[in-house]
C-alpha cells in the first residue's frame, strides 16, 4: 500500500531524516514535507485526507499545542502523531489527550521511528516506553475549545499575527484583500473572546510549551549519508 505522509517540521535535518527512515521501513510512500503550519495547510487543501502527518510542536505559524489542537479540530480523522525534542511526560500526555495517535522523541533511533509510524498507520497509538503512567486527564480549557472552532484560513492568520504581521503583510501574504484579512480578525477576536491582537497573541502564549535544547544538535534522528 502506498501511504501518503506529511512531516511537518521546520529543521530541513529532520524532515531529511524522517524521510529516509519512511522510505527504508515503507513501500514507496508519497511524502510530502512542511516548514511551517502555513505550508502544511497548503498541503492539506491539495490531499485533506492523507495517511499520516507527522508534526513537530515547535513550528511559525502555531504555538506549542495549538497546531495539533487545528488539526484535531479541522481533520478529525487523519492521525496525527508528534515528533519533538520534548520528552516532558507532561507534554507527551497533554498531546494525547488532544488527539495525537503518538508521541515519537526526536532522540530516538531510526528504527524507533520506523515501528512507531508503522504501528500507527495499522490503527494502534505508539508512546514510548519509558513513559510514567497516565495522571489525571487535564481539563481541556476554554481556550483549547475556542481554537479548535477556527476555520484554516483563520488560525493561519492567527498564526501570523501572533509572529507580529500586520493586516497589510498577512493580505500581501496571503494574496488576498486587507479588507477580507480585517473580516478574518474580527471573526477570530469573537471566537477567541479577545478585543486586540495583544490580548490574542497572549491567549495563544498559553498554549506555549518550552522548546528543549538538542544540545550540540545531534538527536539520533539523523539524516542519510550525502
Amino acid at each position: 500500500m502506498e501511504y501518503k505522509i506529511i512531516i511537518a517540521d521546520d529543521h530541513p535535518l529532520f524532515r531529511a531524516a524522517i524521510q529516509a527512515a519512511l522510505r527504508q521501513g515503507l513501500e514507496n510512500p508519497e511524502v510530502y514535507e512542511a516548514g511551517s503550519i502555513g505550508a502544511l495547510q497548503n498541503i492539506l487543501e491539495q490531499i485533506p485526507s492523507p495517511d499520516l502527518i507527522l508534526l513537530d510542536l515547535h513550528m511559525p505559524g502555531a504555538h506549542g499545542l495549538s497546531g495539533l489542537i487545528f488539526l484535531r479540530g479541522q481533520y478529525p480523522k487523519v492521525p496525527v502523531v508528534i515528533v519533538s525534542a520534548s520528552e516532558d511526560s507532561q507534554v507527551i500526555h497533554r498531546s494525547m489527550q488532544h488527539g495525537a495517535n503518538g508521541f515519537i522523541p526526536k532522540s530516538s533511533p531510526l528504527d524507533v521511528l520506523k515501528i512507531a509510524v508503522t504501528q500507527v498507520l495499522e490503527g494502534d497509538t505508539w508512546l514510548p516506553e519509558s513513559l510514567p503512567e497516565l495522571p489525571e486527564q487535564w481539563e481541556t480549557s476554554e481556550l483549547e475549545q475556542k481554537l479548535a472552532t477556527l476555520t484554516p484560513q483563520q488560525f493561519r492568520v492567527l498564526g501570523m499575527i501572533s509572529e507580529g504581521l500586520l493586516n497589510k503583510q498577512i493580505a500581501y501574504e496571503l494574496e488576498v484583500s486587507e479588507a477580507t484579512i480585517k473580516a478574518h480578525v474580527t471573526a477570530i477576536f469573537k471566537k477567541l473572546g479577545v478585543r486586540s491582537r495583544t490580548q490574542a497573541v497572549i491567549a495563544m502564549n498559553e498554549l506555549e510549551i518550552e522548546q528543549p535544547s538538542l544540545g550540540n544538535d545531534n538527536p539520533s534522528i539523523e539524516p542519510p549519508p550525502a
